[in-house]
């Protein structure tokens, strides 16, 4: 795990961390909903907010801000290895996969889409609407109820020479597995290598390391406010397949140009903040020379910290019973599954789960209620779950922070 020293160093460098304006003292596990947002990320936005400048003309205010936008994407392409393409960042992850799926689906010719039933409903919704207007057949493999999570096995059924295009989420946010993308990618290029792959990795990215390069995949989407950052815009990178193919665009503009207009610089500048505090903590877990190791080192300690926090989470803290051990409570996805990352889903018998985390955020612990809907009933609805409760957490968070949520949760299984 971290050590403690450091833990509390890195907890100062975020908004919050303990407390907000509206509740005052507070756990916060409910980052899966938004993570916390650095203070550097705050103070940028602050600082951009005010320039009246936009970006391409001739003044000194304007080439700054092409400078900065010019470093964010530098500064994406070495935390994310990327083999080329282009970052560029839109209204929302959602609106960016709509977009990019779209556009895949127009340019593919016909054939199939292939995504799984583990998806959030902003890739499937996109899937399901492309594809019957491009005349496409929508294919979706289903996931494993009992693990929480979809594996290449799952799709090699499905996998066919007229698969042109592919979905795969990087990590539910409903049950907090992680998705093997390399592997379900590596057997789609063997069966369609010319098959448009799109990544949702907006639940994943705050919680390890994304190397483009291994991933082996076209499109890769993530919401900055889950990784750090702030709200108000979405990030997507497109490798050189897919920043080629036809897109809405500007009549005798750059071809390769994938923006709709003139965007924050502020949005860009943040991203170089959460770049920035990646390559400070690894350089404070490991003994990288360079900026790339340093930043592999920081995902590898925020999955390991993550990793020692779900353990004590399930198996207690001290003289606390954990998640496991409380007879009224099931975990979604099982106990030790090794695909979690930094998320508990689970239910009380007895007890419905918006009363849960009512009872939880009385006690000072900030939860969320994930119920049957649009967003979650892929995942809930075969589980015979009309809800759940989300329980989850960051690098940051601690030991401590566990502990006050299983003491909250033993009187809570209890009376249930």
């Amino acid at each position: 795990m971290i050590s403690d020293d450091l833990l509390q160093r890195l907890r100062a460098r975020f908004a919050h961390v303990d407390s907000d304006p509206f509740q005052g003292e507070r756990v916060f596990f409910e980052n899966a909903g938004g993570a916390l947002t650095l203070k550097s990320v705050v103070e940028t936005s602050g600082f951009f907010a005010a320039i009246p400048d936009n970006q391409g003309r001739d003044n000194v205010a304007s080439h700054e801000l092409v400078k900065v936008i010019a470093k964010a994407r530098a500064d994406m392409a070495e935390a994310f290895n990327a083999p080329g393409g282009q970052f560029f960042v839109g209204e929302s992850g959602t609106e960016l996969l709509f977009r990019l799926i779209s556009a895949a689906c127009l340019a593919a010719g016909g054939g199939r889409v292939l995504g799984s039933t583990l998806e959030h409903p902003a890739t499937r919704s996109a899937a399901a609407r492309w594809s019957e207007i491009a005349g496409m057949a929508h294919v979706l493999v289903k996931h494993d109820d009992s693990t929480g999570t979809v594996a290449a096995e799952h799709y090699l059924p499905e996998i066919t020479e007229n698969t042109r295009v592919a979905t795969i989420i990087h990590c539910s946010p409903v049950t907090g597995m992680g998705v093997d993308v390399a592997e379900i990618a590596k057997e789609i290029r063997k069966v369609s290598p010319e098959c448009l792959i799109i990544v949702d990795g907006i639940q994943h990215a705050a919680h390890g390391a994304v190397d483009l390069t291994a991933l082996d995949v076209d499109a890769y989407v993530i919401s900055p406010y889950k990784m750090f950052s702030r709200h108000g815009y979405g990030l997507a990178w497109i490798g050189p397949r897919m920043e080629a193919i036809p897109h809405n665009n500007l009549l005798k503009g750059p071809e390769k140009n994938w923006e709709m207009g003139t965007r924050d610089t502020g949005a860009y500048a943040t991203l170089s903040d959460v770049v920035d505090y990646l390559d400070w903590l690894g350089g404070e877990v490991s003994q990288e020379s360079d900026r790339a190791g340093r930043i592999r080192a920081a995902g590898e300690a925020i999955h390991a910290q993550e990793a020692a926090l779900v353990e004590a989470m399930l198996h207690g803290v001290g003289n606390l019973k954990g998640l496991a051990d409380m007879e009224r409570v099931n975990i979604i996805g099982g106990i030790d599954n090794p695909a979690r990352e930094g998320l508990v889903s689970i239910t009380v018998q007895g007890v419905d789960a918006a009363d849960v985390v009512t009872r939880l955020n009385e006690g000072g612990v900030r939860t969320h209620l994930r119920k049957a809907d649009h967003y979650s009933g892929n995942v809930l609805d075969p589980l015979g779950l009309p809800g759940c409760v989300r329980v989850s957490m960051c690098h940051y968070n601690t030991r401590a922070e566990v502990a006050k949520f299983l003491g909250l949760m033993q009187e809570i299984a209890a009376e249930g």
